[in-house]
């Protein structure tokens, strides 16, 4: 008798589980993801990408608003799953539904945990300077990424790293790492372990004001957050009064004397600004309601004198 599953997830870093799991043969009954939602200027309204792939490997959707709406609940025991995977799925699981599939509910989650539980796991990975990171894959209970561990592996972080970067690694690793965890789990040769919630550190949801580049703060720091939010939602600051996103910055420190936030002379490296203990030289951004752009090519249409501020 073959072991069914569901599959649930939403953004991009779940599919190469979902296309592992595809191409490896499970029976996925079905995927669920989030509802198609408004995007962009014309509001018009967007699949997630898991729906699209799903619907490209000839898979079943669901897209409940609610997974804890009853009617939703009678589908999932009707479908019978003996697993059901989730990976970046959006929603929190009731109990009710992690009590369906005889092996549980299991997680691909991009870090070491318990540290980094919660919503943004990369993200602040890289924004408090870590040097290692990986994933683990744990059987999911009430509480938020604190069920056993099933399979953990760890990676490190190159300096110049990018949340886009690690996001795409970390995915592909997830991946993998679920294939044997599934292998594990079907044949009862896998058991989890508890997590030690002394070592939990956790990982909210981004916010606006999580972006605001502070210029008081060390060089690391700045590229830090730099790094932890490129591409998106974007490290900012203010510019003639408008918001200037900032993608791609390095660290130089050294002694200087002015206000933190102080242009300086554009240099062949980037262009300088003052922070504490040092300068940061940014080589990619973007202006507000403009292109990304290289440093240099932003620099020939928006003037900006040594001397002037940003923040």
């Amino acid at each position: 008798m073959q072991t069914s599953l569901m599959f649930m997830g939403t953004p991009e870093f779940a599919l190469p589980s979902l296309e592992r799991l595809a191409a490896d043969g499970w029976p996925i009954a079905a995927v669920v993801t989030q509802p198609d939602r408004p995007r962009g200027r014309g509001q018009s309204r967007v699949a997630p990408p898991v729906k699209d792939a799903a619907l490209r490997l000839g898979l079943p959707v669901l897209q409940p608003e609610r997974v804890r709406d009853p009617a939703f609940l009678d589908t999932c025991r009707a479908l019978a799953p003996d697993v059901i995977v989730v990976a970046a799925f959006g929603q929190i699981l009731p109990a009710a539904l992690l009590e369906i599939p005889r092996f549980g509910c299991i997680n691909v989650h991009p870090s070491l945990l318990p540290k980094y539980r919660g919503a943004a796991p990369m993200n602040w990975t890289l924004i408090r300077g870590e040097s290692v990171t990986g994933v683990t894959i744990m059987r999911m209970n009430e509480a938020m990424d604190a069920g056993d561990i099933l399979i953990q592996e760890e990676t490190p972080i190159d300096p110049r790293e990018d949340y886009g970067a690690l996001h795409d690694r970390l995915a592909i690793l997830g991946a993998g790492l679920l294939a044997r965890a599934l292998d594990g789990i079907v044949s009862g040769t896998l058991a989890g372990t508890p997590q030690n919630p002394s070592g939990a550190t956790f990982a909210p949801k981004i916010g606006r004001e999580d972006g605001l580049i502070r210029w008081d703060a060390p060089a690391d720091a700045v590229v830090n957050l730099i790094r932890g939010l490129s591409p998106t939602p974007g490290a900012w600051t203010r510019c003639d009064g408008k918001i200037l996103k900032v993608f791609r910055a390095e660290a130089s420190p050294g002694p200087v004397a002015d206000t933190p936030g102080t242009v300086g002379e554009a240099t062949p490296r980037g262009l300088p600004v003052t922070v504490r203990g040092g300068r940061v030289c940014l080589t990619e951004v973007q202006m507000e309601n403009k292109k990304r752009l290289p440093i240099r090519d932003f620099l020939r249409g928006q003037r900006l004198a040594s001397g002037s501020r940003l923040g």
